[in-house]
């Protein structure tokens, strides 16, 4: 898709430009070992330091490892990437480190240790924690940079418009509105799509030609169905039927406003737009510039899923596909789209007053209860989700207090009698028996194709669905009260076997309590992949009378 000839020979790179991006671009080595089998590659945004984290970033990173987990235990032999991270270049950061009294890197350092601090408190399992402040990064931006330029994608010109600080982004027009304070009457101008305050800009800078790759992105999307859930895909369709989005895009601004960020190269004037540097980490993070695309594909690219919040999906489903298209690269696989948490229905912000401290939380309630709580209630991704800590509690015992309470339930002294007994057939005559034993031969599937399709909290309600079953079943039979001890065996057997299922199951959702689970029903820990969440799959399950320290969960205080 060259388009030299449409350069004005005034836009033309200087040939000292094109030569130090040629000899960057072949002097960038990787250390990242590379494996025979593409990887499953999962990334949560890269977040800004200019604040400390808050409850949307734990969010983020939450779905995000809980999609790695669930890698894992789908596929245990295939290695399992997972990318989080801290975005430290822009105006944003730099106002922010002036208004604090501190130079951007001290600010960056400081804010960034914040969130690995908060992915040890979450029990976070990744891989990569990038940094754009990283020396290796810089040097894969500019190779991106370069071979854009090599391309005939950037080019030189001048750029009129609304700019967001706050977003770091430009907006057409269109998508601005003039808003009154209704307490001091003062007029500003808002993004539609965000509602954050933006100014008018001219100035000088580099463009990329995004405006060449709207119909493309468009048929991709349309054709490969790669953003979830479907209502965001159909605004990001209709976003890009409209040529007016998708102007040639400003990925420079002068250094003389916007000098916290990474030069362009050969060209100290100008600051690489801060989306392209950050939209890079996710190829910094597995090694990029790779030799060939074999290398690409055993270091992980293309990413299966992208994890963002609504907020942020233009950039991600439009602005870095354009890039890879230019690059000639694979497009992501999905793009995760959450919706935001709100308290009692308003954003949540520091002027406010009701901002969610998630190191707080978690301190006060268990990491795993916390992760429940945002994938049960925040896992549909369409609509807001409203924090509430009585909300939380009250999941957290109807929920995993009875998890633990049916263990507890199962190996009471008299469900312990006699032997193990085979598990009863689909086809018995007492009809709940059967529904439930039926149940529990499609419910690994339900699930995964839930997981498929990225709806995690459908995959929750179908789990905790068969929990609630199982306690169905048993006030229906009451084992404790049978005469015979072969219809006591096989009625305790199926519950068992429905708990070792779902056990399975909730590993990536509760990765702290859930092995422990397994533990007292005496899975072996080569039996716990998604393969052994079938139905008889195991030989027996438990049997030992559970003792007085058992206790899964504890109410919450």
């Amino acid at each position: 898709m060259s388009t030299k000839s449409l350069w004005p020979s005034s836009n033309i790179l200087r040939p000292s430009q094109r030569a130090l991006c040629r000899r960057k671009a072949s002097n960038i080595a990787s250390g990242v070992v590379y494996t025979s089998q593409k990887p499953y590659y999962v990334t949560s945004p890269i977040f800004y330091v200019n604040a400390a984290p808050h409850i949307g970033h734990l969010y983020s990173t939450v779905v995000a490892d809980i999609f790695a987990r669930w890698a894992k235990m789908r596929n245990p032999s295939r290695p399992i990437l997972y990318t989080t991270g801290t975005d430290e270049h822009g105006l944003k950061i730099q106002q922010a480190a002036k208004s604090q009294g501190m130079s951007p890197l001290k600010l960056s350092d400081m804010t960034s240790q914040r969130f690995r601090d908060l992915a040890k408190d979450a029990n976070l399992e990744y891989t990569s924690f990038i940094r754009t402040t990283e020396r290796s990064h810089a040097a894969a931006v500019e190779d991106i940079w370069c071979r854009l330029v090599q391309k005939g994608y950037i080019y030189k010109g001048t750029h009129s418009g609304w700019y967001a600080v706050s977003d770091e982004a430009f907006y057409p027009s269109s998508q601005v509105e003039e808003v009154i304070d209704p307490t001091t009457g003062v007029k500003s101008h808002r993004s539609k799509e965000t509602g954050k305050e933006v100014v008018w800009t001219d100035e000088e800078n580099y463009k990329f030609r995004l405006s060449e790759f709207r119909l493309p992105l468009k048929q991709w999307i349309e054709k490969s169905g790669p953003i979830y859930p479907r209502q965001r895909q159909e605004e990001v369709i209709n976003y890009l039927s409209e040529e007016a989005h998708t102007q040639d895009l400003s990925v420079s601004r002068l250094s003389s406003r916007v000098g916290w960020g990474l030069p362009v190269p050969d060209d100290p004037t100008h600051t690489i737009y801060v989306w392209l540097d950050a939209l890079t980490s996710y190829l910094t993070a597995i090694g990029y510039p790779w030799v060939d695309s074999s290398t690409m594909k055993s270091a992980g690219w293309p990413a299966d899923i992208h994890v963002v919040g609504k907020d942020i999906v233009r950039f991600h489903a439009v602005y870095f596909p354009a890039f890879l298209m230019a690059l000639d690269m694979p497009l992501p696989k999905g793009i995760l789209c959450h919706a935001h948490w709100t308290m009692n229905k308003q954003k949540m912000a520091k002027s406010v007053g009701n901002v969610v401290d998630p190191f707080q939380i978690l301190q006060k309630y268990s990491s795993d209860s916390v992760r429940w709580y945002l994938a049960r209630v925040g896992g549909y991704f369409v609509d807001d989700a409203d924090w509430s800590l009585e909300q939380l509690a009250l999941i957290h015992d109807r929920d995993l207090r009875d998890l633990g309470n049916l263990y507890r339930r199962l190996h009471a002294p008299s469900m312990c009698e006699g032997s193990l007994a085979a598990l009863p057939s689909i086809s018995s005559s007492d009809s709940l028996e059967a529904e439930f034993a039926t149940s529990l031969m499609s419910l690994s599937g339900d699930v995964a194709r839930s997981m498929q399709e990225m709806a995690i909290s459908r995959s929750l309600d179908r789990i905790m669905g068969t929990l609630d079953m199982t306690n169905r079943y048993l006030n229906h039979k009451a084992p404790w009260k049978a005469d015979n001890s072969s219809t006591r065996a096989s009625t305790v057997a199926l519950a068992r076997e429905a708990l070792r299922i779902c056990g399975i199951l909730l590993q990536p959702f509760l990765p702290e309590k859930a092995p422990l689970l397994l533990n007292w029903l005496g899975v072996a820990k080569d039996e716990r992949s998604l393969i052994w969440a079938s139905f008889g799959a195991a030989q027996s399950t438990g049997g030992r009378v559970a003792t007085p320290d058992q206790r899964l969960y504890d109410p919450l205080k």
